[in-house]
């Protein structure tokens, strides 16, 4: 590796010093507008989406304060990274806040909460997840392969894919999926392929967790929960063949679960 210069180090905190400034600039604004939503609560579920939005555009400047890193000093910034990793944690808590954290909850359970964003078309829901995935995503490059936070990942992505799924009113998505006459069609088709590759993702993520990692039965346990996610959404579809395999795959899931609870117990 080349010896860094006083002079790429100068080059460097200019460029990132450029990028914290408007970080700073981002986070006064949530701060501001945190304290305009304790005395008023009209609104504050549009206002916590604009919220997350913020902290997205937050964690693509700590990202490219990396990229600028890599670009003069040949050196990944591991801090830049960290602060993106955590202000993406943020951005979810936000959406988490608007429709729940569950990836169990019914979509009639939903229903309130829906109401409180209706005014969100589905193509702005859908680029906002757009957004907070890539984020996510240049995140988990920018640390690579061997990276410590490898395994906590899986909550981050398995969070987002929650939130993506509870962001989407499917009674109304599950009409505009089948009319082509719809104009929120397209949005819709494309959000719901989203949602389900990203809850199919998550239990796969959530199992090799498990199996590679933790052994800890809450992960299997989430992994099977985010099948049954994925059926539902099947079931919504009338796609009854996928929904038989989801299943097929949630009982087999199940079996090695209670299989390994019982060896444990047993030695």
């Amino acid at each position: 590796m080349a010896k860094i210069t006083e002079e790429d180090r100068e080059q460097f905190a200019l460029e990132a010093d450029h990028y914290k400034k408007t970080i700073d600039e981002s986070l006064e604004k949530e701060k501001n507008m945190l304290t305009v939503m304790k005395s008023d609560s009209v609104g504050v579920e549009y206002k916590k989406l604009i919220l997350a939005e913020e902290m997205i555009y937050v964690a693509t400047l700590y990202i490219q304060i990396n990229g600028s890193s890599l670009k003069i000093l040949h050196v990944k910034n591991n801090d830049a990274l960290n602060d993106a990793r955590k202000i993406l944690y943020k951005a979810i808590i936000y959406l988490e806040e608007i429709v729940t954290n569950s990836i169990n909850i019914a979509y009639s359970e939903l229903a309130d909460k829906m109401e409180a964003i209706q005014n969100t078309p589905v193509q702005k829901r859908y680029q906002l997840m757009q957004k907070l995935g890539l984020a996510i995503q240049m995140v988990i490059d920018g640390f690579g392969d061997n990276s410590k936070w490898k395994w906590s990942f899986v909550e981050l992505q398995g969070r987002f894919a929650v939130v993506a799924k509870n962001l989407i009113d499917m009674k109304t998505a599950v009409k505009d999926y089948f009319d082509p006459n719809s104009p929120n069609y397209d949005a819709t088709v494309l959000y719901i392929r989203l949602v389900r590759k990203l809850i199919d993702d998550s239990a796969t993520a959530y199992r090799d967790r498990y199996e590679l990692s933790t052994r800890r039965i809450d992960d299997i346990n989430a992994g099977i929960n985010f099948l049954l996610a994925s059926r539902r959404i099947a079931v919504a579809l009338g796609s009854s063949d996928d929904a038989e395999e989801i299943k097929k795959k949630a009982v087999t899931w199940k079996k090695l679960m209670e299989a390994d609870q019982k060896a444990g117990k047993s030695n």
